[in-house]
């Protein structure tokens, strides 16, 4: 995970540094951190949104008329629960994802350095679910599964993206919205688990972008 991440880093980095070199009057550096919360859709059992961090970079610039292209590496910690049993207790036992997302998106420029919405597709990179230690044999409610169990999610996931971004030329606020159209617990059918596992993943941020 960490090698991919410094790979997509050194990508996007390189390819920021050539752009801004072709094109060193249009092209902008942002950098961005802020809060997330992801949701997993799903009927296999009960889950709970949960909050997170976002941190990246990213690279706008002219594309055409009052369209920008936006470029963007975000690295992410999300979370969320699940209903568990340990013992005669109910509990909600929390899961951790680390994540890097790669995105390609048009800005339409409603007010000029001001005010635009985006659109596009994002690819994310994803890791194994981590879950507490003291937690890992709680019996996922209404399954027979334990919470480690259902760590080996699916390694990439494909979201398409919808957002706004407000603020000024050098600071903005940027919230958006994207939803996994594959199965991201897909790999938990090979396991022989006895369940037919679907979820779908949904996450909403809010970052401020900082341009140089």
């Amino acid at each position: 995970m960490k090698k991919i991440f410094l790979t997509s880093v050194l990508t996007l980095i390189s390819t920021i540094c050539f752009s801004q070199y072709e094109y060193r009057d249009s092209n902008r550096i942002g950098i961005s951190f802020g809060i997330n919360q992801f949701t997993l859709n799903t009927n296999n059992f009960q889950t709970k949104p949960g909050t997170g961090w976002n941190g990246g970079l990213s690279m706008r610039g002219n594309y055409y008329n009052d369209w920008d292209a936006l470029y963007a590496m975000q690295f992410s910690e999300n979370n969320f629960s699940v209903s568990t049993n340990s013992g005669f207790i109910t509990e909600e036992t929390n899961y951790k994802l680390s994540s890097a997302q790669i995105s390609f998106l048009f800005s339409y420029k409603i007010v000029e350095n001001h005010l635009s919405i985006e659109m596009g597709p994002l690819v994310q990179i994803n890791g194994k679910l981590s879950v507490e230690k003291d937690q890992e044999n709680n019996i996922i409610s209404g399954t027979t599964l334990l919470a480690k169990d259902i760590v080996d999610i699916s390694k990439f996931s494909f979201y398409p993206v919808v957002g706004i971004t407000a603020g000024v030329r050098h600071v903005r606020l940027n919230v958006s919205y994207q939803y996994g159209v594959n199965n991201m617990l897909g790999n938990l059918n090979n396991k022989n688990l006895g369940y037919n596992f679907k979820g779908n993943p949904g996450i909403l941020n809010g970052n401020l972008i900082i341009y140089l």
